[in-house]
């Protein structure tokens, strides 16, 4: 995603919204909870990239007594988010359900030039951004500066690749404190309802080699702004769970 003013403090000054939301205090224990496209108390929104960028189309649809979110794309790129008020403890387990028809022809998240994908489920995490190397601290003062917001401390993506192996880490080319899960691949259940549970904790563990900080929010994206081409994602029932429960 090639955001204006550079790729890294444009993608942190959008996801600066969800810091941006969260008061200093926050919670230290799990709370399940239902994060459903249709309940008005999540506060979802669609989030704007760049007012240079065209717009993914998100529509609320109904599909068999479910909310479901669709997120339609055409050389575009944009965020739908719900932000905590205040953070949120880490969930023992995140799930949801998505769904795609099709990945996006040439898309390599690998690739900074190719970065797209049908289906992302992104959180945001705060944590203590003076341990950050001088230069991403650099690029978070900078981000804070021309949005007004300070950003997330991390963020980790789970995504739809075409290409790469389910459980890779893809790290961002713009930024340390930006993180690519792969949790599904290639062509392999496309067209179909996929149910998907994760260990937020566990990946984040991975994917930071440190432990997650408490949540600021929850977004998805469905984005083709590098490829140029057309996809088609769906989203419902996202779901935090803590043990036991």
């Amino acid at each position: 995603m090639q955001y204006i003013l550079g790729v890294a403090l444009a993608f942190l000054s959008v996801c600066s919204i969800l810091a941006g939301a969260a008061p200093a205090s926050v919670a230290a224990s799990c709370e399940a909870r239902s994060l459903g496209f249709g309940q008005k108390e999540v506060g979802w929104a669609h989030l704007p990239l760049s007012k240079l960028k065209r717009d993914t189309v998100y529509a609320l649809v109904q599909e068999d007594g479910h909310a479901v979110l669709r997120g339609a794309a055409d050389a575009s790129a944009s965020l739908y988010v719900a932000a905590f008020k205040p953070a949120v403890g880490v969930p023992a387990s995140m799930s949801w359900r998505w769904k795609t028809d099709a990945l996006v022809a040439g898309a390599d998240n690998r690739d900074k030039n190719r970065e797209d994908a049908p289906l992302r489920v992104i959180v945001a995490f705060d944590g203590d951004k003076s341990t950050l190397p001088k230069a991403e601290q650099t690029r978070f003062n900078r981000a804070k500066r021309l949005s007004g917001r300070s950003p997330p401390y991390a963020v980790l993506m789970y995504i739809w690749s075409d290409q790469v192996a389910v459980e890779s880490v893809i790290p961002s080319a713009h930024t340390s404190q930006i993180k690519m899960l792969v949790v599904a691949s290639g062509t392999n259940g496309l067209g179909v309802w996929q149910s998907v549970r994760r260990n937020i904790a566990d990946d984040y563990r991975r994917a930071y080699g440190a432990e997650p900080g408490p949540l600021l929010g929850v977004a998805v994206m469905t984005d083709t702004d590098n490829t140029g081409a057309k996809a088609v994602g769906q989203y419902a029932d996202i779901r935090f769970e803590c043990a036991g429960g």
